[in-house]
């Protein structure tokens, strides 16, 4: 008797029968047929999926199992945890970390917690290729309590040991990072202490245009004159004092022959604005603009 040709249905059962057994070269080639035939459920292209991760095919595996993940929710939670762990790994292995996290994350959310060590640990790895110290340290420290919790066997020493290494060099990365911020904010601090240094020697009209300009581009105005109302002229300003704040000390508001002097002990940004005061009933003076220096930080 001649044997009989299997139909679509015994190719199908055959693909599932070899998917299960873990002979995913032979699975793909079946599911691939009948796909191009018949366009397999979505369960069926994830079976797709994971075989394409086990031939490593990573892209065609990322490409099939994110098209059909929504249509994945429906399964069993633990089945759903071996999609989302393949994209993971397929992710992974192609160096794309970031597109990797939000697998391994949802993984963690429908998988045992004999798993999660595992996860955990991908998870930290990632974040470490992305130099996200803190969360690197943070997973790693996760999946070592799953792993000492639901996996300290002999076999599992070596990577309880490597977490715990792996650990030690994110907390020693992030006090790096700790020491070198300090070292920016002393250099900046030593830097402002040199500048406020030298506009203390500066020449008075240099040291007045700067405060007058400042750091921003802005134009200075004029260093020996300022108009007043009725065209009158103001003395020009020569730095020796500071004055800071919406109103000027008492002796600072007596009207003067004197000019108003300014000096500045940091570069902070300066800009002169005129302003109307009112002249004690003393002053026989009807109009008279007092200088207003503003300080921002």
């Amino acid at each position: 008797m001649m044997a009989q040709e299997p139909n679509d249905t015994d190719r199908l059962e055959m693909a599932i029968a070899y998917f299960q057994s873990g002979k995913y070269h032979e699975a793909l080639l079946l599911f691939e047929k009948l796909d191009k035939e018949y366009t397999l459920n979505p369960r069926f292209q994830g079976f797709m999926g994971v075989c394409y991760f086990h031939e490593w095919l990573y892209e065609e595996a990322c490409k099939k199992l994110e098209a059909v993940m929504p249509q994945l929710e429906v399964f069993a939670p633990h089945e759903r945890s071996v999609y989302y762990y393949t994209a993971g790994e397929s992710h992974f292995e192609l160096k794309q970390y970031a597109e990797a996290i939000p697998h391994y994350e949802k993984a963690l959310t429908v998988c045992y917690d004999n798993e999660k060590g595992d996860i955990n640990y991908r998870l930290g790895l990632c974040h470490m290729f992305l130099e996200n110290w803190q969360a690197a340290y943070d997973r790693f420290e996760q999946a070592l309590d799953y792993l000492i919790g639901f996996r300290d066997t002999p076999e599992m020493q070596a990577r309880i040991k490597q977490t715990a290494h792996m650990m030690a060099g994110c907390k020693n990365r992030l006090k790096e990072m700790e020491r070198n911020t300090l070292a920016t904010v002393s250099d900046s601090i030593e830097k402002t202490e040199i500048i406020a240094d030298s506009i203390g020697q500066a020449h008075p009209a240099e040291e007045a245009e700067v405060l007058m300009a400042g750091n921003t581009g802005e134009e200075a105005l004029p260093t020996d004159t300022l108009t007043g109302t009725d065209n009158q002229l103001v003395p020009p300003i020569k730095p020796s004092e500071m004055m800071v704040g919406n109103v000027l000390p008492e002796a600072a508001r007596q009207v003067s022959s004197k000019p108003i002097q300014v000096v500045a002990t940091e570069p902070v940004k300066r800009r002169v604005v005129k302003t109307q005061s009112e002249i004690p009933s003393t002053q026989n003076i009807e109009h008279v603009y007092e200088q207003k220096v503003e300080v921002k930080e």
